[in-house]
């Protein structure tokens, strides 16, 4: 009974320690967050409660949860960009647009990549591939009349109209990465990285760091930012599980 104590208490203290070792790691890696400059962005982020949408930034947001009502379904319009020029979209569609909607709305990460002639936006975020494809896989039968949404409607006070006939997202964009590529201008772009991209959810937390220390000149370095990442994200993931059991 004594040594299974002991055994149990090694266990727990090596918890504590993995864990602090992740905590350091992220902590050493990280560069602080910061806010974009937009119309509904704060000055900084910060823990927002009762957010309706987006929930995975409610801890350090960098948009005030009264703004996340506006994408409580069904959304139809956000601000003067209507979602609804070719009609409703479907459930899973949405979801998807609502991932893209709350990472430039309230991610404290946005701004790492901040468009520095434009600071309300960004500029070629990396986006895994795998997001890319699950996007156009629910939005394949979905319409829309433009294939660039900051550039390709007609603009007027009362919003965006269509210019074009409405067809299906799947006909609009030749794949995953042409969809992320094209939807948003050069505000994303599709990576082929396994873990040092974005899946807008919480795995980003542990891929940001990464990303921005990884050197895009040097495959070599990123080979190895790439590597450290899924070692991070695979100890995490062990960890929460061995806390679950």
């Amino acid at each position: 009974m004594q040594w299974h104590c002991w055994v149990q208490l090694f266990r727990m203290r090596l918890c504590v320690t993995v864990l602090g070792v992740l905590v350091l790691l992220s902590g050493s890696l990280a560069l602080e967050d910061s806010c974009l400059g937009g119309a509904h962005h704060k000055n900084a982020p910060g823990p927002e409660r009762n957010m309706r949408e987006c929930f995975t930034y409610s801890n350090s947001s960098c948009c005030h949860a009264n703004f996340t009502e506006k994408l409580v379904s069904p959304v139809t319009k956000v601000d003067n960009t209507s979602w609804i020029t070719c009609g409703n979209l479907s459930d899973r569609c949405e979801a998807f647009m609502k991932k893209i909607e709350c990472f430039y709305q309230c991610s404290p990460h946005a701004a790492h990549w901040v468009n520095k002639d434009y600071p309300a936006g960004f500029l070629n975020v990396p986006v895994c591939v795998s997001f890319c494809d699950g996007w156009l896989e629910a939005c394949k039968d979905d319409l829309t009349c433009a294939k660039n949404w900051l550039t390709d409607f007609k603009l007027d006070i009362d919003g965006n109209h269509c210019q074009h006939d409405c067809v299906p997202f799947s006909k609009m964009y030749s794949n995953g990465t042409d969809l992320c590529n094209s939807m948003w201008g050069p505000s994303f772009t599709a990576s082929s990285s396994n873990c040092a991209c974005l899946q807008m959810d919480a795995q980003d937390s542990v891929a940001v760091p990464h990303m921005l220390h990884s050197d895009s000149k040097s495959s070599s370095s990123a080979a190895s930012q790439e590597k450290a990442c899924q070692h991070v994200w695979l100890s995490k993931e062990k960890f929460t599980g061995k806390q679950e059991q």
